[in-house]
């Protein structure tokens, strides 16, 4: 049968990753451990960061920034999944679904943008030492700061905005464990290609610009790096970009990893995992590979604990 238009819709049921009533336990046990190191391993490094003077700097001030959209991004995402499998329910309001879609975009840009802003830090840092307390002064950071929120914030309320105007039907299953835009919008009876546009769009600007600056910004660094003279300024040059490169190549990979799977796969089942990978693990893992290649936030550490 055909599905009606239904004009008020009550609420969206999240299938989640499994049926099995067995294997959602352990998907409960595995996401709240997930999640817990996610929380508590940014709050170290936020707590590292304000606590110790000597990390006050352009670098950890973005860091600090990181992490705490880390935390809220992982939050957005994996507490309602939790509170579901605790519960044995599926469903998730209509509009707990939108204020959902908005948070997830707006984080996720957020992190997006704050990457950008801290690979132009290490670009100055290292291509330009001289000048680099003139050009990152305090009001620039904070100024990048401000137009990341705005740039994001703007993000999500457009695409929330042009979700409010379709018109849904009675088939309300979202194959996944959060309310994604794309899973959302294929659920709408009514036409959508504006919405798609504006999808791919606003993706190929707000996460192409950033990633861009990125590739500017480390092909200036690598080209800096390989003039200097000796090995050892070339090894602690690289060293300081190691953390940030590593948190890069995990965001956009798994994020890239998403879309092919989404565009290759027909599984909704397989692409949920795919998401899983993007918006669950580089948050809990970001504090490790900072604490672990960064002895500035070791030592901090090791004074906060």
């Amino acid at each position: 049968m055909e599905p009606e238009n239904q004009t008020d819709i009550a609420e969206f049921l999240l299938l989640g990753l499994s049926e099995d009533t067995e294997l959602q336990l352990l998907i409960f046990g595995l996401f709240l451990t997930m999640y817990l190191v996610t929380v508590l391993g940014n709050l170290l490094i936020i707590l590292a960061i304000s606590s110790d003077s000597h990390l006050h700097t352009p670098m950890y001030f973005f860091l600090s920034h990181l992490s705490f959209t880390d935390i809220c991004f992982s939050t957005t995402t994996v507490l309602k999944m939790l509170a579901n499998l605790q519960r044995q329910s599926k469903s998730i309001s209509y509009m707990g679904c939108l204020i959902q879609v908005s948070f997830v975009l707006f984080f996720a840009g957020l992190e997006n943008f704050l990457l950008a802003a801290m690979a132009y830090d290490r670009y100055v840092a290292i291509c330009h030492p001289l000048r680099y307390r003139v050009i990152m002064n305090s009001c620039l950071c904070v100024l990048l700061i401000l137009l990341s929120l705005v740039t994001s914030m703007v993000d999500a309320l457009l695409h929330s905005l042009m979700v409010l105007r379709l018109s849904f039907c009675k088939n309300l299953e979202i194959p996944h464990f959060f309310c994604e835009l794309a899973q959302v919008i294929k659920l709408a009876c009514s036409d959508t290609l504006v919405n798609n546009i504006l999808v791919y769009l606003v993706t190929s600007i707000l996460g192409g610009v950033p990633l861009l600056g990125i590739i500017f910004s480390y092909t200036k660094i690598v080209s800096s790096v390989l003039s200097m003279p000796s090995a050892g300024g070339r090894y602690k040059a690289f060293s300081t970009c190691g953390s940030h490169l590593s948190v890069v190549f995990l965001f956009y990979g798994t994020a890239f990893g998403v879309y092919i799977s989404s565009a290759v796969t027909p599984s909704s089942k397989k692409t949920a995992v795919a998401s899983l990978m993007y918006t669950v693990v580089p948050p809990m893992l970001n504090p490790f590979i900072y604490s672990l290649r960064n002895g500035d936030i070791k030592r901090a550490l090791r004074k906060l604990i």
